[in-house]
């Protein structure tokens, strides 16, 4: 199992200022890094591609060397989907009865309980999709050191945007604290959320692309597929949330004064 992919992927959670709202979203589209896989005769060779078909020629032949139904990959694809699932789902239900922060005494208390789990369930679906990886084929184009070097940068650029996130926010910020009602009081706009959105998302999705490339792997490279899609609809999921959050933490102060 990869360190970095042990940390990342934890709730992306942005500040926020009372008197604004969330960031402009990014557009959140993967990048191209996958049609670098398929040989020059796929699809009747260059000359004859067709190029909007390139995407579904490259994924037929990942799926090509992935069973979707081998124990491993089943437990990644599990693992994946449940962890935003089960973070959401907490936290609202937190959000809305305050249950765990009274069980726990203290809402800084609860928030630091939910991110240990979060922590944990992370380190499990780390450990899940390097095992769905080592139990199916390898891809022979991936398999040389100028993928494996790229792989490796990868997994750089992916871990300095999850922990610099994670520096920026702190541990509550990062672990949905507005949802226990620790708020903060100005948006972050250092690195790394001053050049991207959702950097701790991207951050651990690049992880993962990256441990995948490095591996040579088919199943990695779905699983990471996988994991983009997941998060994009937790962002979606979250941000309308997040934001009513804070325009009843700003009415109520504009109240007050």
């Amino acid at each position: 199992m990869g360190p970095v992919l042990a940390v990342g992927g934890c709730r992306e959670a942005r500040a926020w200022s009372l008197q604004g709202g969330p960031r402009p979203m990014g557009p959140g589209r993967a990048g191209p890094m996958l049609s670098s896989v398929a040989a020059p005769d796929c699809c009747g060779g260059l000359g004859n591609l067709d190029f909007r078909k390139a995407d579904l020629c490259v994924m037929t032949r990942l799926l090509g060397y992935v069973d979707p139904s081998e124990p491993h990959f089943v437990a990644a694809v599990l693992t994946i989907a449940f962890n935003p699932l089960f973070w959401n789902v907490v936290a609202r239900w937190e959000h809305k009865t305050r249950q765990l922060s009274r069980a726990f005494g203290s809402p800084h208390l609860a928030c630091y309980t939910l991110g240990g789990a979060v922590l944990l369930l992370n380190v499990l679906r780390s450990h899940c999709f390097t095992q769905a990886m080592l139990s199916q084929p390898r891809m022979q184009s991936l398999d040389n050191p100028l993928a494996y070097r790229v792989g490796l940068a990868l997994l750089g650029v992916g871990g300095v945007f999850v922990l610099s996130s994670f520096l920026a926010l702190g541990f509550t910020g990062t672990f949905l604290g507005d949802y226990f009602g620790i708020l903060k009081e100005a948006r972050v706009t250092t690195f790394p959320f001053s050049i991207l959105d959702n950097p701790m998302y991207w951050g651990s999705t690049a992880n993962y692309l990256g441990w995948a490339i490095m591996h040579a792997s088919p199943a990695g490279l779905l699983l990471t597929t996988v994991v983009a899609l997941i998060y994009t609809v937790a962002i979606l999921y979250e941000e309308p949330f997040t934001a009513e959050i804070y325009r009843q933490k700003a009415s109520q102060a504009h109240k007050r004064s």
